[in-house]
Order: C-alpha cells, then structure tokens, then sequence
C-alpha cells in the first residue's frame, strides 16, 4: 500500500509538473487546432499579403508581439469590396467583407512569422466599420474576422476586441481590421 501511494504522489507530480511546464510555455496545447490544416479545411489559401497603400510597413514586430497594421476586405478576383454598411451593404455583406479582411491579416501574419503555428494568442482586434448614420451593429460585422480567427486558432484566437463605426474609411472599403499577436 505504501509503495501505491508513493507512485501515486510521483504521478501527481510529473502531472502538474507537465501542466506547469506548458502553461509557461504557452503557445499550442494539446487539442488546439493545427491553423495552416483548419486553413486547408475552410478552403482558404493565403495569397502573398497585400503592399501598404502608404508611408508605413504591414507588420512591426518587438519582442513576442506582432502588430499588423489595418487591412481592408481584399476579393479574391482583385479589387476590394466598398460601400457603407447599412447603405450600400448589407449586415451579411460586410460580415463576409470583415471576414476576407481576417484573410488578409493571416496573409500578412504568416509573411511575417513564417508559421501560423507559433501564434500563441491573438491578443486585440480592432475594427473599424464604414457604415451608415442610422446602422448600429459593428460588433456583428467584426464578427466576420473573431468568427475566423476562432475558427483557425482554436482558444488562441480568443481575443479582446473593440468594434466601432466610422463616417469613412479610405478608398470607401466597408471594414478596416488590425490586429495584435503574440508569437513564440
């Protein structure tokens, strides 16, 4: 009986040390979904990310943090979608544009890191929504990006977030989205 228990407590031990040890580590846990297999799932393939429109690069990385500047909702004809939500879109449409937005961010994210699989958490998502005077539902069209960043990363694309409307955003795209992620 003596000697179960002390099997027992070296079990214990090993047990919690593991769970510590991966808790520090952080990054993918068992179970968590392999996001370049989920991509592949979803049908998605990740298009070389797009070129900045302006004075500014698409992604800064310090330390374990990667800030990804705002993307807007690139088709995959060429072209972005435009148009003001509550107008000239629809709550579905600009779901679907926030979504191809998220796309996009991926593409740029996997330029910068080389493998989705060392996101260790998307941390913040902003989102910025061109809509109508009278439309109140942002939270519901950047759902569209938190849908597929959840989709793709399991509980690592769990995010704070803040969902906000706008009068315009350039060139008339109806969402523009960026994000913060931590790396290994």
């Amino acid at each position: 009986m003596k000697k179960l228990g002390t099997i027992l407590l070296v079990l214990f031990v090993l047990v919690c040390g593991l769970a510590i040890a991966q808790a520090l580590r952080g990054g993918a846990q068992a179970g968590d979904p392999d996001p370049e297999q989920r991509l592949k799932e979803l049908g998605i393939k990740l298009r070389t990310p797009p070129a900045p429109v302006a004075n500014y690069v698409t992604a800064v990385r310090t330390g374990n943090l990667v800030f990804l500047a705002g993307h807007g909702p690139r088709k995959p004809e060429g072209g972005y979608v435009v148009g003001k939500v509550g107008r000239d879109l629809t709550l579905k449409q600009g779901y679907e544009a926030a979504r191809l937005t998220a796309i996009d961010l991926l593409c740029s994210l996997k330029a910068e890191i080389g493998d989705l699989n060392k996101v260790k958490r998307v941390v913040k998502v902003m989102g910025m929504v061109n809509s109508a005077e009278t439309f109140t539902e942002h939270p519901k069209v950047v759902n569209g990006c938190s849908d597929l960043l959840v989709a793709v990363f399991g509980d690592r694309g769990r995010h704070a977030r803040c969902a906000v409307g706008m009068g315009s955003l350039p060139f008339n795209i109806p969402v523009e989205i960026d994000i913060i992620v931590e790396v290994e």
